[in-house]
């Protein structure tokens, strides 16, 4: 508080006031919640609506919409193509989208190949899993600058679950095709055990492997990362001047296996390669839900990362080209593909980072991009599978460790978060620890747990902050801040900003109880957080502002019911603005209309308040204190 409370006599009707707006000044009749439905609201709608429950109206919409144009607006919401190819700029985005599939396309082969690795399957999975999720996003999805398929975070969590449910087989006699699945799980680890030692930035896995590794594979190895990671640097310090990203895995691809052929380096340094691709797709098939309990553990965590990954990419990109996407069809979009694509054999598949920013940089519009990043792996499953016969695994695996280098930059983004929130900063380590000292599921299990914590503990801090009407306006705020501020003796407006549910319900008692003076056995008169002077008469009105409160719970409009009846036992007129229809719904499912009525809620607190003056008979107050 700043400066010095002080009384002033305010002057009454038709009297001279220094004040630029008079406290009891009029502008039109107070609005409550029932006489501003009845003025602005649906003329439909009644009073008593505000009493029906919740599932009831539900119905009642969902009945209202089994209509034609209710089902052709379904058909709509469901099938976003219909809504933007209409629409679509053929001469202005056909290019752009053709230029950006393509690419696109380009990555997905050799990224999905190698990602298929950390997944503990053969290398074509990865290409199948790289076509139908494509395919299907694009005639499902909302999001159009969102590039889906397989993404390094998911790949690790499937591989860790499949190896798990399909061990190595302690017998060391193994078929030709048993030895390429079972090369294809030890690459996979090798390459997740890289990812939590690059996290963990101690080479002493990786250096303890050293001298088992092939020394030709090494080298590989080496090139591959000394092709790869400049390239990756220069796409993104130059993505504004480059036409097209530098396709460094295709190419890195290409020179690979062309010189692993023309030097026999499979046979004469028993380098590991790809080997032949199946063509064609292969047969449609359930999955075999006898495993779905062993599973279900795995695929909570899988989902999650999914759509929250989805989302988030999906959000960035709709701001930042001005429009809107739809969450609830992007949850619907991403389930469909998983569970369409995995009648093909496919991995758990989400959007990504990477091919997104690719798509975007490459000159993507909309999501028929995607359709052409599904024509080159297409192509790639029907025709050109033979062509990556001698790719090597180790370029595969280089290229899964060049995918995620921006997961080992993103430490450096550490200092800003710290000085943005620390709150933040503290779910990131803590995360990031869970993670690499556990594992990845159970890690962002760790992760999710630790921020809800963080949420219910600073709702635990908010205050509930006393208003006071400012010098001149209509306007209501903090006592605290240092303004020219009227309180009347007699009435107490407070502000609660936070969710009212059973973890605040407690610290919601103890406040209003603070203020208004109703602890048990206390006389005191009520702390109003205001000068002595205002502090003096006893509170006679109440006006309790819920703006900022999002939503209640069960245990939490209990509490406000049960602060309506010891209010009325203190002889306190108590009166509630701006509760939102939901908190509203909730409070009246609670019982709050048998406590107070429909004439006590308000939609502002400038109405709650003139109705607050009229009953204290103050229609121009005659003594207010002015906190300065």
């Amino acid at each position: 508080m700043s400066g010095l409370p002080g009384a002033r006599t305010c002057p009454g009707p038709g009297e001279a006031s220094d004040l630029k707006s008079p406290l009891g000044a009029k502008f039109r009749e107070p609005l409550t919640e029932t006489r501003f439905q009845q003025l602005f609201g649906d003329a439909e709608q009644e009073p008593e609506l505000l009493a029906e429950p919740r599932w009831s109206r539900l119905w009642r919409r969902r009945a209202s919409a089994c209509s034609g144009p209710g089902a052709w607006r379904l058909l709509l919401a469901r099938l976003p193509p219909l809504r933007w190819l209409p629409h679509y700029r053929w001469r202005a985005w056909l290019l752009g989208d053709a230029v950006a599939g393509l690419t696109v396309g380009i990555v997905h082969v050799p990224q999905g190949m190698a990602f298929a690795l950390l997944t503990s399957v053969p290398p074509v999975f990865g290409l199948y899993t790289s076509f139908f999720p494509v395919l299907i996003y694009t005639l499902l999805g909302t999001g159009r600058h969102l590039s889906t398929g397989t993404f390094a975070v998911l790949s690790l969590m499937t591989g860790s679950a499949v190896e798990r449910l399909v061990p190595e087989p302690l017998s060391g006699n193994l078929s030709g095709i048993e030895r390429e699945q079972l090369d294809a799980q030890r690459v996979g680890a090798a390459a997740a055990v890289a990812f939590g030692s690059g996290a963990l930035m101690t080479l002493a896995a990786v250096l303890t492997a050293l001298p088992s590794s092939s020394p030709a594979e090494l080298t590989i190895s080496a090139l591959s990362l000394a092709l790869l990671v400049p390239v990756k640097e220069l796409n993104v310090r130059f993505r504004d001047r480059l036409p097209t990203p530098i396709p460094g895995e295709i190419a890195m691809v290409l020179l690979a296996s062309v010189l692993c052929f023309t030097s026999s380096l499979d046979t004469r340094y028993n380098v590991q390669i790809v080997g032949l691709l199946p063509g064609g797709f292969p047969q449609p098939l359930l999955p075999s839900l006898a495993e779905l309990p062993r599973i279900l553990a795995d695929s909570l965590p899988m989902a999650l990362v999914t759509f929250a990954v989805s989302a988030s990419l999906a959000s960035i990109y709709a701001d930042k080209y001005s429009y809107t996407i739809d969450s609830n069809q992007e949850l619907l979009a991403h389930g469909v593909s998983n569970l369409v694509s995995s009648l093909f054999s496919c991995f758990p598949n989400s959007a990504t980072l990477a091919t997104t920013s690719l798509l975007v940089d490459a000159g993507g519009n909309t999501q028929l991009a995607g359709l052409f990043s599904c024509m080159v792996v297409l192509s790639v499953l029907l025709w050109l599978g033979p062509l990556f016969y001698y790719l090597p695994k180790a370029v595969l695996a280089c290229i899964n460790i060049s995918s995620m280098r921006q997961m080992f930059f993103q430490m450096r983004e550490l200092p800003q978060l710290w000085r943005i929130s620390r709150v933040d900063f503290a779910v990131w380590t803590v995360t990031w620890v869970a993670v690499v000292t556990l594992s990845v599921d159970l890690g962002l299990a760790v992760g999710v747990v630790f921020s809800m914590m963080t949420v219910v503990c600073r709702t635990q801090r908010v205050q509930c902050l006393a208003l006071g009407l400012a010098e001149g306006t209509e306007l209501y705020r903090p006592l605290r801040e240092s303004h020219k501020l009227l309180q009347v003796p007699g009435l107490c407006i407070l502000s609660y900003p936070a969710p009212l549910y059973f973890g605040t319900r407690g610290q919601f008692r103890r406040v209003l109880e603070w203020h208004l003076g109703l602890g048990e056995g206390s006389k005191e008169a009520p702390k109003t957080g205001g000068p002595p002077d205002a502090a003096a008469e006893p509170v006679r009105v109440v006006v309790l502002d819920c703006g900022g409160v999002t939503f209640a719970d069960a245990a939490g409009a209990r509490e406000v019911v049960q602060l309506a009846s010891r209010c009325q036992d203190a002889g306190i007129h108590l009166l509630l603005a701006q509760c939102n229809a939901s908190v509203l719904g909730t409070l009246t499912q609670a019982g709050l209309l048998d406590r107070v009525t429909p004439e006590q809620l308000f939609v502002s607190v400038q109405d709650a308040a003139a109705h607050a003056l009229e009953r204290l008979e103050l229609s121009g107050p005659k003594t207010c204190t002015v906190w300065v």
